[in-house]
């Protein structure tokens, strides 16, 4: 997709002919790759709300290594885009832009450039040299002229940006950071953006957040999100993955997802790249990172952290740099869950607080700063309504595939009223090695019937089905004709209507396992129970069992296991 012929409307020789309004400014956003673009569609409308006078076109910069996906984002937000060749041929009043990288034409035109993560924070590939250069940093013909005008989010900032490049003196402007803005505004919402999510009660999210390029979380460990999920329960954990946008436009969502094949089958939640980070940073449980921005940003926000990379491209001296002699970093090689654990145990919410206040100043106040400077620069009084609201970002919608295949740890004790105690544990299996069964447990495999790799459901000593048949005995019949169809399974279930689950046995018995707490939307806990059972050569008339789904959920549900079936039910 090409921005190629010129815009007639709202823009153009004669494009008053044709516009329903005549603003009396025009603000043009450079927009050249797609994680600078979105900062600026983040924070223009709360800028420019109501306001006709102002006529706001993007310009599309194509020259940048990650100029995919710029072009369907601004046409999927509606905006009117123009070929970045045409706008030397109109006047605008201001360019606005968070890629510092640009080469606007020659004019008057202030252009305010603003920062498209926390800071300086960061060397980056110089697109003119085989150099690298600061992030952030604006091209000299632009200081130069007294044209470019840099915002900070803190004093520090400025101070370093000073040191490194003098020619910016007297043109930066401390407005604060309107990202970090909405993510405190919704910080104390994090149950409701889990819920939103699909995170259960009880259960953790981990975020995996990486940074692009080789120094990344994930360009030095590819396969942690996969491991991750091999080594959490995931009825106790979910696993989110947050890539930087220059990871999916240089590599494609092609390329991503087949990477991640086996982390997406157990049931990796893969954050869309515009927008929804925010919703996904602040359902966090903990952030497994590196010296990106997203990184701080959740340290910030009183998250544990855990780095699980941290490149020298960091720059020496910034407030990402002291988070990385600060958190804990990830022994990609010990034990996964055990170090997860040992950080959320040990973590203060004002750990980081220190650090969060290197990076963050005038909190609360981006927006009415930022549109304060949009309009100064403009030329054009600012509105006078009431400042622009700092809003909490909307609730995400959930992502991530159902789990299909499970590898079942479970061990048996007795109660001291003689019932048994069953305590499990799940992992996806498309992510999980071999387990071999330690003294005292019992490991299984259990696959839903709508498992795709046949290898699974073939193997799996325990078969289930998710929806619920009409009538308890159609869930008998459904269970004994799987046992038949798969020769290798010990048992089969099917939930019934009312929390009840029909068990079927390889010896031609069916037991009915009743809940009484939320054991009945999952089959294959109650399945699990059963296993457990006969393992542990447990007799399965009217048995009460207590299970204990890991060390999160320590409510217990109760099952009754009846052998036979009390009439048909419905």
């Amino acid at each position: 997709m090409h921005a190629s012929q010129p815009l007639r409307v709202p823009v153009g020789h004669d494009a008053a002919r044709w516009s329903t309004f005549h603003g009396e400014k025009t603000l043009v956003v450079a927009a050249r790759t797609v994680t600078s673009t979105v900062r600026v569609l983040e924070c223009l409308p709360a800028l420019l709300r109501g306001d006709e006078k102002v006529t706001v076109v993007f310009a599309y910069d194509p020259t940048s290594a990650f100029n995919d996906g710029v072009l369907d984002l601004l046409h999927d937000a509606g905006c009117r885009v123009m070929p970045w060749a045409q706008l030397s041929r109109i006047s605008p009043d201001l360019i606005v832009s968070a890629s510092e990288n640009i080469e606007v034409p020659d004019g008057d035109c202030p252009v305010l450039v603003l920062p498209h993560g926390i800071g300086f924070q960061k060397f980056v590939p110089d697109s003119r040299s085989t150099r690298e250069r600061l992030s952030g940093l604006v091209p000299d013909p632009l200081l130069e002229a007294g044209r470019a005008w840099l915002t900070v989010s803190h004093p520090g900032q400025e101070e370093q940006l000073l040191a490194a490049h003098p020619k910016a003196s007297g043109h930066t402007l401390l407005v604060g950071d309107p990202c970090f803005d909405e993510l405190r505004a919704g910080a104390d919402d994090a149950e409701a953006y889990r819920r939103a999510l699909g995170v259960g009660d009880g259960q953790r999210l981990v975020v995996v957040s990486s940074t692009w390029g080789a120094t990344s979380l994930l360009g030095r460990l590819p396969h942690l999100p996969a491991r991750l999920l091999s080594a959490l329960p995931c009825d106790e954990y979910r696993v989110a993955a947050i890539l930087h946008p220059n990871i999916w436009s240089g590599h494609g969502a092609w390329q991503i997802r087949t990477l991640q094949a086996a982390a997406l089958d157990a049931g990796l939640m893969l954050i869309p790249p515009v927008h929804a980070w925010r919703s996904a940073l602040l359902a966090a449980s903990m952030v497994i990172g590196d010296h990106g921005s997203v990184t701080l940003y959740g340290a910030a926000l009183g998250k544990p952290v855990l780095l699980g990379a941290f490149g020298a491209d960091a720059v020496p001296g910034t407030a990402v740099t002291d988070l990385g002699r600060s958190a804990p970093h990830l022994d990609p090689h010990g034990d996964l869950r055990g170090q997860i654990e040992e950080t959320l145990r040990t973590h203060t919410p004002h750990r980081y607080a220190e650090i969060a206040d290197r990076a963050f100043a005038a909190p609360g106040e981006a927006l009415t700063r930022l549109r304060a400077c949009v309009y100064q620069l403009m030329g054009q009084p600012e509105p006078t309504a009431s400042p622009p609201p700092v809003l909490a970002p909307p609730l995400p919608e959930p992502v991530g595939a159902a789990v299909t295949s499970w590898v079942v740890t479970t061990s048996v004790v007795e109660s001291a009223t003689g019932h048994p105690i069953v305590t499990l544990r799940r992992r996806p299996a498309a992510a999980c090695a071999d387990i071999d069964e330690a003294p005292d447990t019992y490991v299984h495999l259990a696959c839903d019937i709508q498992e795709r790799d046949g290898r699974l459901t073939q193997s799996a000593s325990v078969l289930v089905r998710r929806t619920s048949p009409d009538t308890a005995s159609a869930a008998v019949r459904w269970v004994l004709d799987t046992l038949d169809r798969f020769p290798g399974s010990l048992l089969t279930a099917a939930p019934v209507r009312g929390g009840t689950t029909v068990v079927g046995l390889r010896d031609g018995r069916v037991v009915e396992a009743t809940a009484t707490g939320s054991l009945g939307d999952d089959p294959g806990l109650a399945a699990a129970i059963v296993y457990s059972c006969l393992r542990a050569e447990l007799a399965l008339d009217d048995t009460v069992a207590t299970l204990r789904i890991g060390d999160v959920r320590e409510e217990d549900v109760v099952v009754r296991l009846r052998p036979g079936l009390q009439g048909d039910g419905s």
